[in-house]
């Protein structure tokens, strides 16, 4: 049998290494402004056309590079960041692996212009392919410029894999935002297919967190501060009040490098606990510090995942750090911490004449007795205290007594219209109303969500829903990579009944939205799609339109806490039973439950 294991050609293989570094347009960018910062940039530019598809260009004013060692960094595992494999485990530059400038070459073709400030001229290279086609003295600005076109040209599978512009765009502002955010002493610019995104100057990071994320941003924010002897914690967190619907503004650095660790944002989210609902996400910005042999960076080759030595110390610090923040913010809203701040009580004049305090609850006054007739807030029956609103449900009950008898002598189908039939509201949560083998349970939320569900359905393949315009408009400002999707499913959201227009910069317009916003918080209800969007973007059964769909029937469905009249609650059960569907919701849980009277027969006889 002959031999039937060879070495790859370098060409294929290095397409293949390419794979792992370069995934999208966002992972050149990365590499490339990486490497311009390890350069020792002050300033540095990044041009993107096409969303990175025909060309990402990165110009930066460092310390350039010698006419052999421009050649020597399209080699693979070429690099100046180390000498020794000792050097490993005490990493402090931002790449070290040598393959970011060998890998994009390998998929695109790459020309880069390069001086040095004590040189008169620079080198000129044009590598297509990992191929270098062209190398020559040039006249040129001190530092280098890296000009990456045609992604993927010698790959047009992965190239068909890459998304639309927005969505590729908004990726490459999140790399782009996780360097400018532990750079805040280096100016950036940003611009795509010539408009200009970012300007950024040097300044505080304050400032720069400020510049990214907006000017509604600086007075959200509290420093966060914490110094042991096995990590410096720093940075900002987001006040509770401002906690979002939708991730994204969770920012965590280990030494200037962007991580992603589940096991601290877990501390960092729990220290939050009881200040935010399950389903608010707060802002952090918070950069730890600690001797770099106490990390391994060189886990994966995008350099986003990182093991410590001391994970748990680490995690029990920043939970306090936190915390030890929030606390004092609760105490002393301004931010001016440097001031030393105590409870502000103002003195009581001793003269002052003290009022009885007032209440808003006309049915309940403590300081009252309840007159004839009405309840004071429990009303008595025997020996027993009953709730209000337990006598409220008996009251409804014994009002339809009658009309129930009548009903269910008649009743052929259990699912008939239930305008004839008793519904009740339980805890404005559940609706409960009889059929002929006994009673069903229904969750509002859940029933209000398959509804909505089946009609986005139906909008989105065959026709356009009606918008409810606005009689003033609304401003929502989200972050650049929430307002590069939103506007990526700006034409769908036309559809399901929402106007939406750019205002500048990373604010949005809201002209219309569907009735079942009329009365919602846009703001909440566009952040709370978006994160349910991103949220059902792993999973690969189901396409854009039924993400879509599920997302904004999920974000405007009522919610539990919801109190309905009793039309509202009769509409929404005939509109239920008259779904495709009815029995779960778009996400497979169960909408309602049913109760037969043999089931009561039976709770009863077992006490």
């Amino acid at each position: 049998m002959p031999d039937i294991i060879r070495l790859l050609p370098d060409a294929v293989a290095n397409q293949i290494a390419a794979g792992e570094v370069v995934q999208r347009p966002a992972s050149a960018v990365k590499e490339l402004l990486e490497n311009a910062v390890d350069a020792g940039a002050t300033d540095i530019k990044l041009l993107i056309k096409d969303a990175g598809k025909t060309l990402i260009q990165v110009i930066d004013n460092g310390c350039g590079m010698t006419e052999t060692d421009a050649r020597l960094s399209f080699e693979r595992h070429a690099t100046s960041k180390i000498r020794k494999a000792e050097e490993l485990f005490a990493i402090k530059t931002k790449g070290f692996r040598g393959e970011a400038l060998a890998s994009i070459a390998a998929i695109s073709q790459v020309e880069m212009k390069s001086r040095m400030r004590e040189n008169e001229l620079g080198t000129r290279l044009l590598v297509s392919g990992n191929k270098v086609e062209c190398q020559e003295p040039t006249a040129t600005a001190c530092g280098t410029s890296i000009a990456v076109r045609n992604l993927f040209f010698n790959t047009p599978a992965r190239r068909n894999f890459l998304k639309s512009d927005p969505i590729e765009m908004k990726h490459i502002i999140e790399e782009f935002e996780r360097v400018a955010l532990v750079h805040a002493d280096i100016g950036f610019t940003v611009s795509h297919n010539g408009t200009e995104l970012f300007n950024l100057r040097a300044s505080q990071l304050r400032q720069r967190i400020v510049n990214l994320m907006g000017g509604k941003f600086n007075e959200r924010l509290v420093p966060v501060k914490e110094e042991t002897a096995i990590v410096r914690v720093t940075g900002f967190i987001g006040k509770p009040e401002y906690a979002k619907k939708t991730r994204g503004e969770q920012y965590l650095f280990v030494n200037d490098r962007f991580i992603r660790n589940n096991f601290l944002h877990h501390a960092i989210a729990s220290a939050y606990r009881d200040l935010v609902g399950n389903q608010a996400y707060p802002a952090y910005f918070i950069y730890l510090d600690l001797d770099p042999a106490r990390i391994d960076v060189n886990i994966h080759p995008t350099k986003t995942e990182v093991k410590f030595l001391e994970e748990r110390s680490i995690y029990s610090i920043l939970h306090a750090a936190v915390r030890n923040s929030l606390g004092k913010y609760n105490i002393s809203p301004s931010l001016d911490f440097d001031q030393e701040q105590i409870f502000n009580i103002p003195p009581v004049d001793q003269k002052a004449e003290i009022s009885a305090p007032s209440t808003k609850d006309y049915d309940f006054n403590p300081f009252a007795s309840a007159p004839a007739g009405k309840p004071s807030g429990m009303r008595s029956a025997g020996n027993a205290s009953f709730p209000k609103d337990w006598t409220e449900l008996y009251q409804i009950t014994e009002e339809r007594e009658v009309q129930q008898r009548n009903f269910d002598q008649e009743e052929s189908t259990p699912f008939e219209t239930s305008a004839a039939r008793p519904v009740i509201q339980v805890q404005n949560r559940y609706l409960i109303t009889t059929i002929k083998s006994g009673f069903v349970v229904i969750d509002q939320h859940r029933a209000h969500e398959r509804i909505l569900y089946e009609r986005n359905l139906d909008t989105l393949h065959h026709q356009q829903k009606s918008s409810q315009q606005q009689l003033f408009a609304q401003t929502v400002e989200l972050s650049a990579t929430d307002c590069a999707l939103l506007m990526d499913l700006k034409d769908d959201l036309t559809k399901i009944g929402f106007t939406l227009d750019t205002f500048g910069g990373n604010t949005i317009v809201v002209n219309g939205v569907p009735s079942e916003a009329l009365q919602l918080d846009i703001k909440s209800v566009i952040e709370q799609i978006l994160e349910q969007y991103k949220n059902a973007v792993g999973d690969f059964q189901i396409d854009h339109t039924e993400r879509l769909a599920r997302s904004t029937a999920h974000s405007l469905a009522i919610k539990p806490g919801k109190r309905l009249s009793q039309t509202e609650m009769i509409d929404l059960i005939d509109t239920l039973f008259g779904c495709r569907q009815a029995q779960s919701s778009p996400n497979g849980k169960p909408v309602f439950l049913n109760f037969s009277t043999d089931d009561l027969l039976q709770k009863f006889k077992s006490v």
